[in-house]
């Protein structure tokens, strides 16, 4: 699909500025929105880029929504309440889902032609270990369970509306930009400094992913046909032990690894990993074992 502008939201994000960078690289003139004040927060801005500021877009009307998205043939919707230590129980989520379905009635009047949105992994019932995008979904959290249902009614409103529709689900991402107190991050920062890295047995299975790749992977699909439900994955599985003594290996410090010292969750599950569709392949990635630049 030709998509001649696109409104983008989530751009100041982890994986909005990836994505940022690789719609800059194609030269899609994007309409940004974003929480007012933090327009400098965007990975760089092309000389056709819009800026659209609000207090909350999640608190927008169908209305303000119509006139946001004029003139925009394509929409790619990443915002979503994303505090570490917070998101996952937080009943902020459900402000996004009604914020998203009034977002997406906005879309629909505006005459946007294809609207792309985000989903989690977390959406599952995660108990085969490897998914993919067609498996029942079992949603454990509130976040999760806000995304599942934000996916399945899109899914139905958008194409009886004429609207070209696929969301996307992420597994899990790291690179640049990543909260320091996410996983990888967290190892790179503490071996660097030769201090000694706290960590479970490390026996999960985590479908890992660079947030480039990722962003390479969803711009794809948003210039692409699909509809429905795809996984934004490298279809591979890493346990953490393993991940923890290849990026160890880089500073050539696997002693100050420490499996066991915090306890496992026992809600976690052991394998997550999320298939890709056969007719398609995941871009290469870059290597884990890599520093993060910030």
């Amino acid at each position: 699909m030709t998509i001649s502008r696109l409104l983008l939201t989530g751009s100041t994000g982890f994986v909005g500025r990836a994505v940022t960078r690789q719609l800059r690289g194609l030269g899609i003139p994007l309409r940004h929105v974003v929480r007012a004040g933090s327009d400098g927060r965007i990975d760089g801005m092309g000389a056709a880029d819009q800026v659209v500021d609000c207090a909350d877009l999640f608190d927008q009307s169908q209305d303000w929504w119509a006139q946001t998205c004029a003139g925009c043939d394509g929409v790619l919707h990443l915002a979503w309440y994303a505090e570490p230590g917070q998101y996952q129980l937080s009943a902020r989520n459900f402000d996004c889902l009604s914020g998203s379905l009034t977002m997406a009635r906005g879309a629909i009047a505006a005459g946007v032609e294809r609207f792309v949105g985000v989903g989690t992994c977390l959406e599952y019932d995660l108990s085969p270990g490897a998914v993919a995008a067609d498996a029942p979904l079992a949603p454990r959290s509130p976040y999760a369970a806000a995304k599942a249902a934000c996916g399945l009614a899109l899914g139905h409103m958008l194409p009886l509306a004429g609207v070209s529709f696929l969301w996307a689900r992420l597994f899990y991402l790291y690179g640049a930009g990543e909260d320091p107190r996410r996983l990888i991050a967290y190892l790179h920062r503490q071996l660097a400094a030769g201090n000694s890295v706290e960590l479970s047995a490390g026996d999960q299975v985590r479908d890992f992913l660079d947030v480039d790749v990722a962003a390479e992977l969803l711009v794809r699909e948003l210039l692409g046909t699909r509809q429905g439900a795809v996984n934004i994955s490298s279809g591979t599985g890493t346990t953490v032990r393993q991940l923890a003594e290849t990026i160890a290996d880089t500073y050539g410090r696997r002693d100050l690894l420490r499996f066991g010292v915090r306890p496992a969750n026992p809600d976690d599950p052991p394998v997550v990993i999320g298939l890709r569709p056969p007719d398609d392949s995941t871009p290469a990635r870059s290597p884990i074992s890599q520093p993060i630049p910030a």
